[in-house]
């Protein structure tokens, strides 16, 4: 997994916890690579997961909760990096639409070793995005999180229904707008 994920993580808990925190969940989940991390390298996507595990009895969060709150706060860090992903973009139901055949295939480019999950979308009808999301990792959390991420980013008014198809691997969001 690119050291990117990583440093935002970090990043989070010291903006939204502490620096302290950091240290504290760091310290805990007892890394192999020492919780140094940098953003092109690659890590075991494992040490993700015992940072989470260490935040959550760090703080009383659930581990879902967090991770989902973490896939929303890297939807803010994407904007803030990359604005040329997001300029001429109407609306989210695009964006997500792009995620697979333009970003993901962008990061791959630049980084041939990066594995980024699979994203499938189809519309159903008009107003209608369904996403199916697909990652041996298990991070469907951090999925959804960026989806509520890009929906608010875009200002949209939707309905995001989830279906876990298998535990947290494959899992098939339904993104509707709300008609007004």
């Amino acid at each position: 997994m690119k050291g990117v994920i990583f440093t935002e993580f970090l990043d989070m808990v010291d903006a939204q916890f502490s620096p302290e925190c950091t240290e504290r969940i760091v310290a805990k989940a007892d890394l192999p690579s020492g919780g140094a991390y940098t953003a092109v390298g690659n890590y075991d996507h494992g040490e993700i997961v015992s940072l989470v595990t260490a935040l959550s009895e760090e703080t009383g969060v659930e581990v879902a909760d967090l991770v989902h709150a973490y896939g929303y706060y890297l939807f803010g860090r994407f904007v803030a990096a990359y604005p040329q992903f997001f300029k001429g973009v109407p609306d989210a139901l695009t964006f997500l639409q792009a995620v697979e055949t333009h970003i993901h295939s962008e990061v791959c480019k630049l980084y041939p070793d990066a594995s980024p999950p699979e994203l499938r979308c189809e519309t159903p009808e008009r107003g209608v995005l369904i996403v199916e999301y697909r990652s041996d990792r298990g991070l469907a959390d951090v999925a959804h999180g960026l989806i509520c991420g890009c929906v608010d980013h875009f200002d949209e008014d939707v309905k995001i229904k989830r279906d876990d198809l298998v535990a947290g691997t494959h899992v098939r969001f339904e993104i509707r707008r709300r008609s007004h």
